[in-house]
């Protein structure tokens, strides 16, 4: 691995300046101590004129010409997510670190690839979680390693949220299979990384999928049930179509000596917490709850700070290129479970 980076800040570009990018921005500022912007491409020359003039941070419509003259020490991938392998390959093979938004990317054999190179190139792979970083979340993975529930039952996963036909008409992209994916690949990515990172290794998935009201080819609602190793069962069921705004993102967790449901609009609330046995992570309950506009949530800027100490050599990463793999595996097997109409069981083959 490349050598720590100290007595200097950490050099950062970005590519893609859209919805997402404010996130990463906004964390770059934040750790103004630590990190440099030097750089930001788009290929829509009026998003990055306007980016570029507010963030003061030169801007380029080419990759290959940013990452020769900025000379990043780490570039932050953001744009649509079928192009992120493509970014994010070109990135580390000019010997760049790389942080990828989610999904890593679109197809399985590109998430390995990614991976792949960044091993060969002795380079880090980190693939954006933030909802792990989430204080909601990091209770309930506590109380799930502290096996407070005992064996778990059932698991039920909802992200009822809504995206307008203006949402997917601002991109061509959007909604489209080569570029984004719809659903559960774009919207609700980061819950279908909570099915393996809370619960544990799954055994097998059996999903449906549909295309109820959007014109977009991907879908734009779907279910699927859930089968883990440990014998648990759950489900998980995902809409963009909820009227009349965002409803609910949201996970429940039965257990033998405990029953938990963090709600919200993006499992920022914890509105059921009771365990057999107490512990003094139960007083932290209230205050871990916490109000947002934003299915976001607040976890960037805890993700940036793993991502400086990674690079200065004092951490390990806490979501690499092969932990994108599970979510993007599972993923997979969702979409291969709904177009063939068959129960998919794990690991998958290629």
């Amino acid at each position: 691995m490349k050598e720590p980076i100290e007595n200097r800040k950490i050099k950062v570009a970005l590519v893609g300046a859209g919805r997402i990018s404010k996130n990463h921005f906004d964390s770059i500022e934040k750790y103004a101590q630590d990190l440099e912007l030097v750089g930001i491409c788009d290929a829509d020359s009026t998003v990055l004129e306007k980016v570029s003039a507010e963030r003061n941070a030169p801007g380029f419509r080419d990759l290959s010409e940013m990452l020769s003259k900025s000379k990043p020490d780490v570039v932050s991938v953001c744009g649509p997510s079928g192009l992120h392998p493509d970014h994010a390959m070109h990135a580390l093979k000019a010997g760049c670190h790389v942080i990828t938004e989610k999904p890593m990317a679109t197809r399985l054999e590109d998430g390995r690839r990614m991976v792949q190179l960044a091993d060969e190139l002795d380079l880090h792979l980190f693939v954006v979680k933030q909802n792990r970083r989430n204080a909601t979340l990091q209770l309930l993975k506590n109380a799930v390693e502290a096996d407070r529930f005992g064996p778990i039952y059932m698991v039920n996963i909802n992200v009822f949220w809504t995206r307008p036909q203006e949402y997917y008409d601002m991109s061509p992209w959007r909604g489209t299979w080569e570029l984004d994916g719809g659903a559960f690949m774009n919207q609700a990515s980061h819950y279908v990384d909570l099915l393996d990172w809370l619960i544990g290794p799954i055994d097998s998935l059996h999903a449906y999928t549909a295309t109820r009201a959007r014109k977009i080819e991907a879908e734009d609602t779907g279910v699927v049930n859930v089968k883990w190793r440990s014998g648990a069962l759950g489900s998980m069921n995902v809409t963009m179509l909820t009227y009349p705004k965002n409803l609910e993102g949201s996970i429940t967790i039965l257990g033998e000596k405990g029953s938990v449901r963090v709600g919200g609009v993006a499992v920022n609330e914890i509105q059921y917490w009771d365990f057999a046995e107490e512990s003094p992570e139960d007083q932290k309950v209230k205050e871990a709850s916490y109000e947002t506009t934003s299915v976001y949530g607040f976890g960037h800027p805890l993700y940036y700070r793993n991502v400086i100490d990674v690079l200065r050599g004092t951490a390990e990463p806490e979501t690499d290129g092969r932990q994108g793999l599970k979510s993007l595996e599972v993923l997979t097997a969702i979409y291969r479970s709904a177009r063939d109409g068959v129960r998919i069981g794990f690991p998958l083959e290629l």
